[in-house]
Order: structure tokens, then sequence, then C-alpha cells
């Protein structure tokens, strides 16, 4: 699909840390640089993981006693994988591994989709194993607070005419904060459905109102149903 890519929102200039590097200087890399995670890289860029602030935090929490019951047993609660991490001293112990990845090709939508499922951050972009670039939930904020303008650009030449080989002569697309409202006749149900489905999902649409109609009603052909075709 056509549209806005992760390589059109990530950073190319990406900090990065070795396995070997103590979690002292691991915090000191992302305060001076003001961000939350890192990604862990080899020599040659292929990506190990992810130290984040998180693991950092972790390691803060200090070591459990070797008996930790009654009152103060719930302070050293959690797995086996967090409670490693209390004695990690470099970054490649404190990572999280495997990292999640994207690749630069992928659909905006889809980076947004990882972030909220796997509730990470960060995505290390990487273009045959290699590291190439990082998108971030803030990049994904700012591809959100788009002119009307780009995005109508977007839907009429990405969307609709590359994508969809819709021809612009059948659709009147306006654009107006964000709030998308489609007309015109499609040739069938299908292709608006599509339409619709697409356009919702270019980023910094708020919503989709559609009155497109269809000439046929392929769907309903397929499941038997007699109605007649209207519209989305």
């Amino acid at each position: 699909m056509s549209g806005m890519r992760v390589e059109n929102l990530m950073s190319r200039d990406v900090a990065t840390v070795v396995p070997e590097m103590s979690l002292k200087e691991v915090a000191a890399l992302l305060s001076r640089h003001r961000i939350s995670g890192v990604p862990v890289c080899d020599a040659d860029r292929q990506v190990l993981g992810v130290v984040s602030e998180a693991d950092i935090l972790r390691k803060e929490e200090g070591r459990p006693p070797r008996s930790s019951t009654g009152v103060l047993s719930w302070l050293f609660e959690g797995d086996d994988e967090s409670l490693a991490k209390v004695g990690a001293r470099t970054a490649g112990e404190a990572m999280t591994s495997p990292a999640i990845t994207i690749e630069p090709g992928r659909p905006v939508s889809e980076a947004a989709r990882l972030m909220l499922e796997r509730q990470v951050n960060r995505l290390p972009v990487v273009l045959e194993d290699k590291l190439v670039g990082i998108v971030t939930r803030a990049d994904l904020v700012r591809a959100f607070h788009r002119p009307d303008e780009e995005i109508l650009r977007e839907i009429s030449e990405d969307v609709l005419l590359q994508t969809l080989w819709i021809s612009l002569d059948r659709v009147t697309i306006s654009v107006e904060g964000g709030e998308v409202s489609l007309a015109g006749e499609m040739e069938n149900r299908t292709q608006a459905e599509l339409a619709v489905a697409y356009v919702s999902r270019v980023p910094g649409v708020v919503d989709v109102h559609s009155d497109l109609t269809w000439q046929v009603d392929d769907l309903a052909r397929r499941t038997g149903s007699a109605r007649l075709p209207r519209r989305v």
C-alpha cells in the first residue's frame, strides 16, 4: 500500500549501545540525548535488544533478600526476567530481547498497532536485519497532527488512485479538522467499503463520513441477499 510509511517518520541518526556498555554509561547516554530507550546492537548493526529507562529502574529496585516473606515480600514480587535484571550490570544483561522491530516500508498504522499491542514506546527500524532508524510514539503523534491539505493529497493520490485504482472523477473528497467526507458512486459495494477502510487508516484522519453509493452490490450476491445496494 502507498501512503505514509515508517521511513517517512523515522529518525535515521540513532543513538545505540553495545552489549558490554555499563548501565551507568547507558543512563548517562539516555539523559544526555533526552530519550527513554536505546537499541543494543552488535558490530554489524544487528539489533540484539532494547534497553530502556524501565530496565534501569528495575536495577534501582535493588536485589531482594534471600528470603523475602511476610510484610516485605510484596516489595520484591516479579517474574524471573525482572528479578534477573535487578542484578544486571551491562546493557546486554538489562536489555529486553528480542527487540520488537519494524521495516521502513511498513505503514505507519502498523507501527501504531505494534506499539499499542506490545506496550512499547519505540520501534527500531531494520532493513535486511540491519538498524536503519527508529520510530517513536512521539513521531506517530506528530504524524497525526497533519494539515488537512496533506491528508487530502494522500487520500486522493496514494489511497484512491494508486492503491484502489479509483478514478477521482467518481469521488468527491473533503477534509476539515481531520474529518473526511466521501461522496460519489463506486462500481461495486466492495470498492466503496474498501475506500472507507483505507481512508480511515491514513495518519491524521479522525473520522470518515461516507455517502458513497455503488452500482452493483457484489457482497449481496455472495451471500444470496436480495438487499438493494445503497451506501456505506
